[in-house]
């Protein structure tokens, strides 16, 4: 098999560098068991934050056990301090199977993603959406209700708080890309047009959920006082976010 020709555009050269670097040792490691390698995510959609973002991929695998798993282990140990990931082990039948199970994550993926090397599977593939409402509808939810356990967990310090909003805001736009196809909107890749369509389209007003959004890219940094105050309108913002999108997509 083959390496791919690619490039991603607004991907820092340095980034290009270090995934093809990427590439080389995982086919190294895993010879014949591999099928592809696939990326997605930030660095696909156009906003990777260098030093911020991780790197999501997907390793195509023609099967795996334990053995093959704990290959990953020298790799892990190299790449995780350059942000990538764990990634998914997925063979062609998982992908094929699983649709129906995952119908967000599978949107999400095929709708941005970049093949590294191999082949990619995800192309041609029919996704089952029939249970994309309750999926999204979970996620929401179970945003919502997680934030509020690890702000306890974390006592609110404004260290907590600040980590929680960008794991929560991270977490919550697959979900509106979601809410998009259920109310019939076009899908926007990018954080700040998502969530003002989001927006417009339920009306309701979800300035925390901006807010969030910049503290993440690091564009706002609100301080010890301010910080607080930033929590309590994105736990308003998400609450109506939920109640609105249940009622809609009931």
């Amino acid at each position: 098999m083959h390496s791919v020709d690619w490039t991603i555009d607004g991907l820092p050269e340095e980034t290009h560098k270090l995934l093809r670097t990427y590439v080389k040792d995982v086919t190294k490691v895993y010879e014949s068991e591999l099928e592809g390698i696939i990326l997605y995510g930030s660095a696909v959609r156009g906003e990777f934050l260098p030093g911020r973002s991780n790197l999501n991929l997907i390793l195509i695998m023609s099967s795996y056990d334990l053995a093959a798993l704990k290959k990953y282990d020298s790799l892990h140990k190299r790449w995780s301090k350059d942000h990538v990931v764990v990634p998914l082990f997925l063979t062609v039948d998982d992908i094929q199977s699983a649709s129906m199970a995952f119908p967000l994550e599978y949107h999400d993926i095929h709708d941005c993603r970049r093949l590294l090397w191999g082949q990619d599977p995800f192309v041609g593939l029919k996704i089952d959406a029939r249970y994309l409402g309750a999926e999204v509808l979970q996620a929401l939810r179970g945003n919502l209700l997680r934030l509020r356990q690890r702000l306890v967990e974390g006592r609110s310090t404004e260290e907590a708080i600040t980590i929680l909003l960008a794991l929560s805001i991270t977490a919550l736009l697959p979900a509106l890309r979601g809410l998009q196809r259920l109310l019939g909107r076009p899908v926007l890749s990018h954080g700040e047009p998502l969530l003002k369509d989001i927006e417009t389209t339920l009306a309701i007003d979800l300035t925390g959920l901006h807010d969030a959004l910049l503290l993440k890219r690091g564009q706002i940094s609100p301080g010890q006082k301010e910080t607080p105050r930033l929590m309590d309108r994105y736990l308003e913002g998400l609450t109506r976010l939920v109640s609105a999108a249940e009622a809609r997509t009931r």
